[in-house]
């Protein structure tokens, strides 16, 4: 009888990339994948390390496996903990057998602990390994890993090294082979594909390989774009895509803080630049990050951030609190902003967020759109980013993976209720391709 494995993954869709990766290879082994953790004979946890929260809940949640899992049965620790603390790791963690870094194979083998940076070379390419077909009617394609940025509270290129583009071919059979509606691309620096690898792809490669990936997918979808290098002919290839939903890495508007960030930009550049692509597609969704409480926020940068908030109405916000790095420029800077107005600065972001979410919501209220449907029940629009937005519900025996036209009828703050349009005949009208 086969062995079985268990897979649970933490932290953003760049891990859930490298868990298909690992999953592509305990399936090339001849393992079984299943769905109860005390049936699996080896127990992986793809962790992350991002923030100090995330961390805790990449501990708690190897605790609680360790717990569930059966006799005998193997628990290794993979991601971006692995690979950052490694030795450290594995001694504060008894519980686990084998603790992986980027590119260290998992096994079934003897106990191994301690998978330290300074080691051997990795023996697998987690980029470029191949990977099963998609589950879903979607799936993240990460066509770039590591960033050759220094922003001030960011530890991830100390532990994801520099940006390494992957070829436009690996990159395309990884599209094709995934068989999926909707593609989403990923990247720690979407738009800067390319950058590292000149003579072959150079500057501006982000563009054309949209336009390929175009060709070969329903939808396209572009997660993570760091505003310098949103160019007149990156916006017209998302527009182009059918797909004119911008994710926009802005962090901050207050001009001195951004540079305290080590960032490019400001909120009156940010707005020009929405303003912009909402003249070339009015029906253009934006998405955005923001910090709060970086050191030597003042009063006045928080106003500011309001200000543009409320001024952008920005389809999606997420709102953090600063959490210092060890290894990062921002942990030296001095003005760190006491956690209870953290606390308040982000309750009134959100709120105010949470409003414009909803009134935006509000106003497709009787328009039609093309929606994907994702489960029984469960659908989006270009609007929404899976996992990630809201979503839109719709009769449960629609097709799972397939296209409909429905007509918004209800908004449940970030959520939608659609009904499908009918055909002459009264039946469902089907888009699918």
């Amino acid at each position: 009888m086969n062995k079985r494995f268990f897979v649970e993954t933490l932290g953003c869709p760049k891990n859930q990339v490298d868990s298909d990766k690992l999953i592509g290879t305990l399936l090339a082994d001849g393992m079984q994948p299943t769905d109860d953790v005390a049936e699996a004979d080896l127990v992986v946890v793809n962790t992350c390390a991002f923030i100090d929260e995330a961390r805790r809940e990449s501990i708690d949640t190897i605790l609680a496996l360790d717990d569930q899992r059966k006799e005998g049965a193997r628990l290794v620790v993979t991601g971006c903990m692995a690979e950052r603390y490694g030795a450290e790791l594995a001694e504060a963690l008894p519980e686990v057998d084998q603790v992986a870094g980027f590119g260290v194979p998992v096994t079934l083998g003897r106990k191994s602990l301690g998978v330290s940076p300074a080691g051997p070379a990795p023996m697998l390419d987690l980029l470029n390994l191949p990977r099963p077909k998609s589950n879903s009617p979607w799936a993240y394609v990460k066509i770039a890993e590591g960033c050759d940025r220094s922003c001030g509270f960011c530890a991830i290129p100390s532990f994801r090294g520099p940006q390494r583009s992957r070829d436009v071919s690996s990159i395309l059979a990884e599209v094709e082979s995934l068989e999926a509606r909707e593609i989403v691309l990923i990247a720690q620096d979407l738009a800067s594909y390319g950058k590292d690898r000149p003579d072959e792809l150079g500057a501006g490669s982000i563009v054309s390989l949209v336009r390929a990936v175009t060709e070969r997918a329903d939808w396209v979808r572009l997660l993570y774009l760091y505003p310098s290098d949103l160019s007149d002919d990156l916006i017209d290839a998302v527009i182009s895509t059918g797909v004119p939903y911008f994710d926009l890495s802005l962090q901050h508007v207050s001009k001195p803080l951004l540079r305290r960030m080590r960032r490019w930009g400001d909120g009156e550049r940010f707005l020009r630049r929405i303003a912009d692509i909402r003249d070339r597609a009015p029906e253009a969704a934006f998405r955005s990050n923001f910090i709060v409480g970086y050191p030597g926020e003042t009063e006045r940068d928080h106003d500011e951030l309001l200000a543009f908030v409320e001024q952008a109405q920005l389809d999606w916000c997420g709102f953090f609190a600063y959490s210092p790095e060890e290894g990062t420029y921002a942990v030296g800077l001095d003005g760190a902003v006491d956690a209870s107005l953290m606390n308040e600065r982000l309750n009134e972001l959100r709120e105010m967020q949470d409003r414009i979410t909803a009134g935006r919501r509000d106003l497709l209220i009787g328009s039609v759109q093309r929606v994907l449907v994702d489960l029984p029940g469960t659908a989006r629009s270009t609007r929404e980013a899976p996992e990630i937005d809201g979503i839109i519900e719709v009769p449960e025996d629609l097709a799972v993976g397939s296209f409909h036209e429905v007509e918004i009828v209800e908004a449940m703050g970030p959520d939608l209720v659609g009904r499908p349009l009918l055909s002459l005949a009264g039946c469902p009208t089907n888009h699918e391709q």
